[in-house]
């Protein structure tokens, strides 16, 4: 097999859940750009049928907006469903979708934590379980959770004062938790036919966050490379861990952070 059909995803097809937000909008133009139609999905169908038609537009592809609520278990199963009844296979599942709110140990209350895991290891749990009959009838099928540097090493405390930012507790802890919980899915069905891998992104603030140069400058000091990652850095490791060319990676975590969690 060629080098450029190990990368190739032609024919086939990805979900991705949170497919148009400031990481999952350049998830979805990777997986595009390497050929594979998609399901780019959340609560704003129209905003992912907005992607979908752009992308479709510039690849020739037949990509769809669908809605979602990850947070809900009969959304998840309905939406799989209608992909199913329409003669269509789900071979790649990419977990985007995060939802949570902010707080301290101190300021946070139980509801606030209990939002953090429903928002990261929660709605991953749930999205994987309601799609792993259809991956295992077809004996194939790739599952790319996203977890954060912050499941692999804490935030720095330093990095957070002066300012409003802030990185609540059930963040990382959420986070740790899909990259075992992707393990486990790697070991368990492995023999099955499927892949689960998990990519931890560093620094990648979103548009209103960068506008406190400040801020910025401190996450860019914080790492080798002495910048901020830009979405369109998932591209890569995205297409490699969604094709042939990781056909014999599974289980693991790949840290995109700048070298942040190599100091």
């Amino acid at each position: 097999m060629s080098i450029n059909d190990l990368f190739s995803l032609k024919g086939k097809n990805a979900l991705i859940t949170g497919g148009a937000g400031h990481l999952g909008a350049a998830i979805s133009e990777g997986l595009a750009e390497a050929g594979a139609n998609l399901f780019i999905v959340s609560k704003n169908q129209k905003k992912c049928q907005r992607l979908a038609d752009l992308l479709n537009q510039r690849f020739q592809l037949n990509c769809q907006g669908l809605y979602m609520d990850v947070s809900d278990s009969d959304s998840i199963a309905e939406c799989y469903a209608e992909i199913h009844k329409s003669g269509k296979t789900i071979d790649i599942l990419v977990n985007n979708a995060y939802f949570g709110s902010g707080g301290t140990l101190e300021t946070m209350k139980d509801e606030d934590w209990y939002s953090g895991m429903e928002g990261t290891i929660n709605n991953v749990y749930k999205c994987t379980r309601s799609v792993l009959p259809y991956m295992v009838s077809q004996k194939s099928g790739v599952i790319l959770n996203v977890a954060s540097m912050y499941g692999v090493v804490s935030p720095n405390p330093d990095l957070y004062t002066g300012n409003s930012f802030s990185n609540p507790p059930h963040y990382g802890a959420g986070k740790a938790a899909i990259i075992q919980y992707t393990r486990y899915l790697a070991c368990h069905y492995g023999n099955k036919g499927i892949r689960a891998n998990c990519i931890s992104p560093g620094p990648f603030p979103n548009l209103e966050v960068q506008k406190d140069t400040e801020f910025i400058d401190r996450l860019s000091e914080k790492n080798p490379l002495k910048r901020i990652g830009q979405p369109d850095d998932l591209k890569g490791v995205i297409v490699l861990l969604s094709s042939e060319a990781s056909s014999y990676i599974t289980g693991q975590n790949i840290s995109i952070d700048g070298g942040w969690t190599a100091w």
